[in-house]
């Protein structure tokens, strides 16, 4: 029993010292900053709610743990590619003095480099090797090489994000893009993490869902999600989590970071749509968490509800995070979209997308590396 006792006290008192001084944890979210969230509609009981959705099941500490035993020990074919993915290598010079029509560059997962009405956008830019807060906690991605490492990137008008998960807010990609960012969009209280990991406040802008912001020309305005938030286990839903509807005076492009399906796309859609682009999560799906990821049907639905010209699937060929094959999302997002008369565009990591461009022919090029 003193054994057991010990090695309970050991393992809790290594845990508050690694959450309190490993900076991948992020910040925690002081008393002030909870009574600034108080003007928020979705902020109540100290904590971010969704829309329509109580709590869910998961998001506490024996819902963690179920699904981290079917992850660890349950085995599913298929899950990670036997070779790592293809990917398209940029010219950093060529991207660095683009002046071409508005376009982007898939990175993997859900990251992306828009060049739009000549401003460089980078979206989620979660750039590390592993989504989690210790390369020892996770496994790593599909692809050893990025279209465009960090360092070659030309200088970045601003990052948006989309909420505060390990596999889109990243401290060492944050890090790395500090001193080469003017601007950094984020919901509320995601800037606390920022701020821990060196940004100055001047160069944070946090927004409430529907909140919007014109920042060089670029209509940002930041929509909801039904999802959650949280880097550590005892942080559930203190910070908030969105999509973006991004607007520049020829294109509009829809972000959905993640979330499950509900009538909010909609919304979204009759508010700012049609959209000439939907960048849509699909994928690390189950039907236990389902609540909060779509599964593909779900998300080629809600690029109809947000009227989308066009959808790009994101959020999967990169990360193991959920039990279902790696080219399943993309296989089932194909066959609904076809069903539903909705244009699919599937570019391989780091190909070029002109954004409106329908005429372009994209591969299927993951059949090459089941």
């Amino acid at each position: 029993m003193l054994y057991l006792i010990g090695l309970i006290l050991f393992v809790t008192l290594f845990y508050l010292l690694f959450v309190t001084f490993y900076p991948n944890f992020g910040a925690n979210i002081s008393k002030e900053r909870k009574q600034l969230y108080r003007q928020s509609t979705q902020f109540n009981d100290g904590i971010f709610h969704n829309k329509t959705m109580h709590q869910f099941s998961h998001a506490n500490v024996i819902g963690k743990l179920k699904i981290a035993y079917k992850f660890y020990f349950k085995k599913s074919p298929k899950c990670t590619p036997q070779h790592n993915l293809p990917i398209k290598k940029l010219d950093p010079v060529e991207v660095e003095n683009y002046q071409g029509p508005s376009r982007l560059f898939w990175y993997g997962h859900s990251a992306f480099l828009l060049q739009i009405d000549g401003k460089n956008i980078l979206l989620d830019p979660m750039l590390a090797k592993v989504a989690a807060p210790h390369k020892w906690l996770g496994s790593n991605r599909y692809h050893i090489e990025l279209p465009l490492e960090i360092e070659d990137l030309p200088p970045i008008n601003a990052v948006i994000f989309s909420h505060d998960h390990y596999d889109h807010l990243d401290y060492k990609s944050v890090r790395r893009l500090k001193d080469k960012t003017e601007h950094f969009f984020v919901p509320l209280g995601v800037g606390a993490h920022l701020e821990a990991w060196g940004i100055t406040k001047e160069k944070i802008t946090e927004l409430d869902w529907w909140q919007t912001i014109t920042y060089k020309g670029l209509e940002l305005i930041c929509t909801p999600a039904q999802h959650f938030s949280g880097r550590k286990v005892t942080n559930n839903m203190e910070t908030l989590w969105c999509s973006w509807s991004i607007i520049s005076p020829k294109e509009r492009i829809f972000f959905s970071g993640d979330g499950g399906y509900t009538d909010q796309f909609k919304e979204i859609g009759n508010k700012f749509g049609p959209f000439d682009l939907a960048l849509m999560e699909c994928g690390q799906y189950d039907e236990m968490w389902r609540n909060v990821h779509m599964v593909p049907e779900e998300s080629i639905q809600a690029g109809v509800d947000v009227q989308a010209k066009q959808l790009l699937p994101m959020h999967w060929a990169t990360f193991r995070l959920a039990l279902h094959s790696w080219t399943d999302p993309i296989e089932r997002a194909k066959k609904k979209a076809e069903e539903l008369n909705l244009p699919i565009i599937t570019p391989m990591i780091g190909e070029e997308v002109i954004i409106g461009d329908t005429k372009k022919h994209y591969s299927q090029w993951w059949k090459s590396v089941e």
